[in-house]
């Protein structure tokens, strides 16, 4: 296994996201971020930069050679190494002598242009090879190798010479690490001289352990590279990272080659991601003493990830008051002439408050990393729901009336202050990181908004009236889109939420109905019954329409059926009739037309009381509505014992099921609607 001290730790930024790659003034400004903070590399690999990945055989113009020179001449000025990253894996025939020669013919052109250090990719790629290389390769790796150390002996082996294999990270291989016939292969084969990139457990990886690295370091017999993805939001356009580098302990760079963040699409708000991962490298300088200053007791004693985030946000207020580009506004008017002075009865001129390093930091908490939010995201996401699920208390004058009037004014103090960091921000001097910024602090403002709203209206304050959650919202009053939409359809939508209430501890599983969960179903109604009332009812007790569905004497309509599952067995069902009619004449329910015209459909639900969390059996029901949409009907009604509390606050809390009134419905029963 190569020595990983031996060589300088690659340090640094791959540019390789998908989407619009950065320009060539924003590399060239990379590059002297990264000398300024101790970076030393540069990965060139924009996924869609066509001649480095879909197109990648085309030589370069010489217009766009004149500016791959400059831009590795740049690099160079700023002692930064710039490694060209080619991606033939899309389309590659690697038995084709051809294929391989226009592989080097494409490299030696950029080799021409001054760059030293090369990288080829095979990430993201289908694994099944074409007829040709079957017959030519015993597997996909020993292909991927055979190119790879070909490519390297012909650009004369240079001493920084990178390989992204298929399986980049734990999550891909098969069975496991350790045991992947394609990591093995391509640790035995691939010639010493050429490190490997890898991204951790998981393509964004939440922690990245030194066992891990061992493990995977013992497979490739080299310390890997590692490509983070930490702060890479190519996958989510409602999605921005702005929080610190960690869960990467310091224990883990002298086993690295090096670490590469690939960052955020939008280059300006990169600033704490690349800031924060100098500071972190920087712990492999200090000789192996620790950093008292730095380290937090009982934490990594060389790097803490508040105080990196401190110290970057410090020198990014810095960046964010500046003016030096085109159509910024000046900080003070140049010329008395365009000055106003508005007279006694007019408007006060407007003037923007200045941003603050506490803004930045409310910034960083609303966006902070993908499997974690700041400190002040969390607490308004707990606050929200105390103040949801208490909000009995704030007309009821109990004693916890006061404790909610509290909490509210405190959360509406956190509402209004991200209100006014988007103000300043949206005033600072810098535009060209606001605009980077605008879309994400414009849907944040928003969602704020109606939130802050809503939660006055359960208060009985006063609310702007376009902002109400109505039945007929404008467009710009909710997160839309088919993308959403679809999601929402979906079994697992909303289960990797980073806010839980309450924490899930459970897995659940939401299924299609089948005719073998009938005793299931049976016996989960029956033991509601007893918690109920005391006992089950009889023949001739039962007035629900919906008990048949229940006992299984009627099966729900095609469909519309389904499951809720945990660790320990079916906990729960939603079942459906999309047209309830014959059900209600079995039981001699005399129904008016006019409420099966509006809601033609029944639906029955129950839960264990060991489902503590509302979310699954929320995803059940909202699964079940979207087929009873599908088959036409315009709406839904259930029926509910008045005793049954749990499930009355169950379809109160949907916020859809209102009660409707049914002539002839028997004495302590509730039936509850809603339109589709």
């Amino acid at each position: 296994m190569s020595k990983p001290g031996t060589r300088r730790f690659l340090s640094g930024v791959v540019e390789g996201f998908y989407g619009r790659p950065w320009t060539m003034e924003q590399r060239t400004d990379l590059f002297k971020r990264e000398q300024k903070w101790g970076l030393n590399t540069y990965l060139y690999a924009p996924k869609d930069d066509y001649k480095h990945r879909m197109y990648w055989r085309d030589l370069y113009t010489a217009e766009e050679a004149e500016q791959l020179i400059v831009l590795i001449s740049a690099a160079k000025k700023h002692n930064v190494e710039f490694i060209y990253a080619i991606s033939p894996g899309l389309d590659v025939t690697f038995s084709n002598p051809k294929e391989v020669a226009a592989l080097k013919r494409k490299l030696d052109q950029v080799k021409g242009f001054g760059c030293s250090s090369f990288s080829l990719l095979f990430d993201d790629i289908e694994t099944e090879m074409c007829p040709a290389d079957k017959e030519a390769f015993s597997s996909f790796a020993h292909a991927q190798v055979a190119i790879t150390n070909e490519v390297y002996q012909h650009l004369g082996e240079p001493e920084t010479f990178l390989f992204c294999p298929t399986d980049y990270c734990a999550s891909f291989c098969t069975p496991n690490v350790s045991q992947s016939s394609y990591l093995n292969t391509v640790g035995d084969k691939l010639l010493p001289g050429i490190d490997i990139l890898w991204t951790g457990p998981k393509v964004v990886s939440h922690k990245i352990s030194v066992e891990s690295i061992d493990e995977v370091s013992s497979v490739l017999k080299r310390a890997p590279v590692i490509w983070d993805n930490i702060h890479a939001n190519d996958y989510d356009p409602q999605r921005i990272y702005l929080g610190p580098f960690k869960d990467r302990p310091t224990e883990l760079i002298p086993k690295l080659r090096g670490v590469l963040t690939n960052p955020n699409c939008e280059f300006h708000p990169n600033f704490v991601a690349i800031h924060t991962l100098a500071t972190w490298c920087k712990a492999s300088a200090d000789g192996g003493q620790k950093d008292v200053e730095m380290g937090d007791e009982g934490q990594d004693p060389r790097y803490s990830p508040e105080k990196a985030l401190h110290l970057a946000l410090t020198d990014w207020l810095q960046e964010f008051m500046s003016t030096d580009q085109p159509g910024a506004r000046p900080k003070e008017s140049s010329s008395d002439e365009s000055s106003y002075i508005p007279g006694p009865g007019d408007n006060p001129l407007y003037t923007a408050e200045p941003l603050t390093l506490d803004d930045l930091k409310l910034l960083s908490d609303l966006f902070y990393l993908p499997y974690e939010y700041g400190r002040t995201a969390r607490t308004m996401l707990q606050e929200l729901d105390w103040l949801i699920k208490n909000s009995t208390a704030a007309s009821a004058e109990t004693d916890k009336t006061a404790e909610w009037r509290s909490r509210l004014q405190q959360f509406d103090g956190m509402c209004e202050a991200v209100v006014q960091m988007f103000n300043r921000l949206s005033n600072a001097p810098n535009r060209r990181i606001l605009y980077d910024l605008y879309d994400y602090i414009c849907d944040i403002k928003s969602g704020v908004g109606l939130t802050r709203a809503y939660v006055k209206s359960l208060g009985g304050g006063d609310t702007p009236s376009a902002q109400l959650m109505t039945d007929d919202p404008e467009p710009w009053g909710f997160r839309g889109g088919l993308s959403g939409e679809l999601q929402r359809m979906l079994p697992g939508h909303g289960n990797r939420d980073l806010f839980k209430h309450p924490p899930m501890t459970a897995v659940y599983c939401v299924r299609p109905y089948c005719p073998e969960d009938k005793g299931e179903v049976q016996r989960i109604f029956m033991e509601m019954q007893r918690a109920i009332e005391g006992q089950v009812p009889s023949m001739s007790q039962r007035l629900l329409i919906g008990d048949g569905l229940s006992t299984g004497e009627i099966p729900p309509s095609p469909l519309c059926g389904f499951i809720l599952e945990d660790e320990m067995g079916v906990c729960g069902y939603a079942l459906a009739l999309t047209n309830a009619k014959a059900a209600a004449a079995k039981i001699q329910r005399e129904v008016s037309e006019s409420v099966f015209g509006d809601f033609p459909s029944l639906v029955v639900t129950q839960v264990l009381p060991r489902v503590t969390d509302p979310s699954p059996a929320r995803r059940m029901i909202d699964q079940l509505l979207s087929s009873i949409r599908r088959s036409g009907s315009t709406g839904v009604f259930c029926e509910l014992r008045e005793s049954d509390r749990r499930m009355i606050d169950f379809y109160t809390k949907l916020g859809s099921f209102k009660t409707v009134k049914m002539a002839g419905l028997p004495q302590d029963i509730l039936a509850m609607g809603t339109s589709l």
